[in-house]
């Protein structure tokens, strides 16, 4: 395929989302993106594609595409890369997942946290119970919710605690661990 060259996964690629459609006549592209904050698809000029899962493929396995430039374009993100340089060779990404290495995420500031840094980290409230571990987080409009994952009696069950100051204590990514102020009985 014009312009991609093979390539393979850097190893701590993550998902941000996916080619919807083609968008003009100059080879330019929609992007859904998989987060409200799109930056990570602005700070990286390497996106790593994935074939789509439906219909035919225009490519097989992973392949490397350079961005030459990518922007917010009313409430969607359109991206124009290298090669692509008529509607015909945008359209042919329709449904590609998009990947982008971890390491060009822009830097967080204090307190702030990437889900995808959240995910797997274990829950522990101020008396040492553990909780459960983080398996998803979901927005809720005027704040952020951890899905944790439990057992009670072996069944398992789903907790889920506000993402906010009130209950959250700390945020350990190194130590994989979040402490909150909330009790096993919520």
């Amino acid at each position: 395929m014009l312009a991609l060259e093979p390539a393979v996964l850097p190893a701590d690629a993550i998902e941000v989302g996916r080619i919807a459609d083609a968008w003009g006549v100059k080879g330019w592209f929609k992007v859904v993106s998989h987060s409200a904050s799109p930056e990570a698809l602005f700070s990286s000029k390497k996106w790593y594609l994935m074939p789509t899962e439906r219909g035919a493929p225009a490519f097989e396995g992973s392949v490397l595409m350079r961005i030459r430039q990518s922007k917010r374009h009313s409430d969607t993100v359109v991206a124009w890369a290298e090669g692509f340089d008529d509607r015909t060779s945008a359209e042919s990404l329709k449904g590609s997942r998009i990947h982008v290495a971890r390491s060009s995420f822009p830097s967080t500031q204090v307190d702030e946290y990437y889900w995808v840094d959240l995910l797997g980290l274990q829950v522990f409230n101020r008396e040492g119970l553990n909780l459960g571990e983080v398996k998803d987080l979901m927005s809720t409009g005027p704040q952020t919710v951890l899905v944790l994952s439990d057992e009670l009696e072996g069944k398992p069950m789903e907790r889920l605690i506000p993402f906010v100051n009130a209950y959250i204590d700390r945020v350990d990514l190194e130590k994989k661990r979040i402490d909150v102020d909330w009790q096993g009985d919520y």
